[in-house]
């Protein structure tokens, strides 16, 4: 899986010099792709501009790119051909991460049965992140069909007895989890049988149980309320399933759904994983100074921008403190914790084991106006008033921030964007 699992590489980014070398990158580029490069099938014509001048006679990247999708409905390899056809550039899996990436990290839950929700290969997805034993909703919607009762031409054709069934999957204490991918086709069914799941801890012969806490483990990957395809408004995305589901449990609860981690930006881990990627690929491309500034690349004001700059601040406070345990102070002065992922335990072991530390000293953001931005709406300063209901669209376990929400920089497209990080980078490709 990647270059991201090899401990080989931490001491050779060490060693790379510092002198400014002619040609060689000191920078690393964090690309958006929906609104940013494509919008829906369609590729929006400044991305091909833009990676002409990322992209030399040999077909080889003048700088270190990563494409960051909260997409989550393929695996990399999918996407990555995806983008290859698209944008005429050959592009490889190494160099792509969707929202459920991350979720390699969790080791702990790999062994566990987890339902899953989603659509796309979803149970190969799952496999091949890790997960052993994995169950879909439609098979649990088969072995209980009384429980899917919207859509009246799915209900049983003849009456059904109901029976002590056995459950799909292994309800024995703390062995079940629920991960969610991205959103489902038919969100009534997915929404109700999670419900059901969660109210029964697995057991579906049984009634539900509104007083049982805590919950099973919950694991989410994109947090995007709504994403811009072809369409002259933006759409649906995970982020409104999940508020869906939240305020679904909350209404017969009582209580506030809890998750045990959330992926996908803005979380940090996200974009902590973004950066061992770019810095492999530079020591792979033998460049020889390190990469100290990146630069994220998105429409989206809530995820993007706030992703950015929150893994900005991360840095900031780890560079002025030398302390690992800067990260979950961040997450905790964010309002973020839940999402960055869980404890600040679970962080600190997640980069003993996986992640080598950040050579990056920045990441800025930059805003495309070709997406779900609109230029012509304003993100008010005085956070007194009512933003988080009228602006905010962020994930409730996010808190809103102003200054976490300001892009460095707005362009009208991709190909200026780039145009703007040579400029500042005063970087002539070789």
């Amino acid at each position: 899986y990647l270059c991201i699992l090899c401990p080989v590489l931490v001491p050779v980014v060490g060693c790379l010099s510092s002198d400014p070398v002619p040609g060689h990158p000191r920078f690393g580029l964090l690309f958006d792709i929906d609104g940013v490069l494509v919008r829906g099938r369609m590729p929006i014509p400044a991305a091909k501009k833009a990676f002409e001048k990322l992209v030399d006679s040999r077909g080889q990247f003048v700088v270190p790119v990563v494409f960051v999708t909260n997409a989550g409905n393929c695996q990399r390899h999918t996407k990555a051909d995806q983008l290859s056809h698209i944008l005429g550039v050959p592009i490889t899996e190494d160099q792509v991460i969707m929202s459920h990436s991350p979720l390699r990290m969790f080791k702990r839950f790999h062994d566990k049965c987890v339902l899953v929700s989603g659509q796309g290969p979803v149970l190969e997805i799952a496999k091949n992140v890790g997960f052993k034993n994995v169950v879909s909703i439609d098979v649990v919607r088969e072995s209980y069909p009384l429980l899917d009762m919207v859509d009246h031409n799915r209900r049983p054709k003849l009456p059904v007895r109901w029976r002590h069934l056995p459950p799909p999957f292994d309800v024995s204490s703390g062995t079940l989890a629920v991960v969610l991918f991205g959103e489902p086709i038919r969100w009534e069914t997915n929404l109700q049988l999670i419900i059901d799941v969660l109210l029964t801890n697995g057991d579906l012969s049984n009634p539900h149980q509104t007083q049982v806490t805590p919950h099973l483990p919950i694991l989410a990957c994109n947090m995007d309320l709504m994403w811009m395809a072809e369409a002259n408004s933006p759409r649906f995305g995970h982020g409104t399933f999940l508020v869906c589901l939240e305020n679904i449990y909350k209404k017969i609860t009582g209580r506030d759904l809890k998750y045990d981690a959330l992926m996908g930006k803005p979380s940090e881990l996200t974009y902590h994983f973004a950066e061992y990627l770019i810095r492999s690929q530079a020591v792979q491309r033998q460049w020889k100074v390190p990469v100290t500034s990146l630069y994220a690349i998105g429409d989206n004001l809530m995820t993007d921008i706030y992703g950015a700059n929150l893994y900005n601040r991360v840095l900031e406070e780890r560079a002025a403190r030398k302390n690992p345990k800067a990260v979950a102070k961040v997450a905790a002065a964010t309002g973020s914790g839940a999402a960055l992922p869980g404890a600040e335990e679970e962080l600190d072991v997640l980069r003993e084991s996986e992640l080598a530390p950040p050579s990056a000293t920045s990441c800025k953001s930059i805003l495309v106006c070709t997406g779900v931005y609109d230029p012509s709406g304003e993100v008010p300063s005085d956070s007194s008033r009512c933003i988080k209901e009228t602006v905010f669209h962020g994930h409730r376990d996010f808190r809103f921030d102003p200054a976490l929400v300001e892009p460095g920089h707005i362009v009208k497209d991709v190909a200026e964007a780039v145009e703007l990080i040579f400029e500042q980078e005063k970087f002539v490709p070789q």
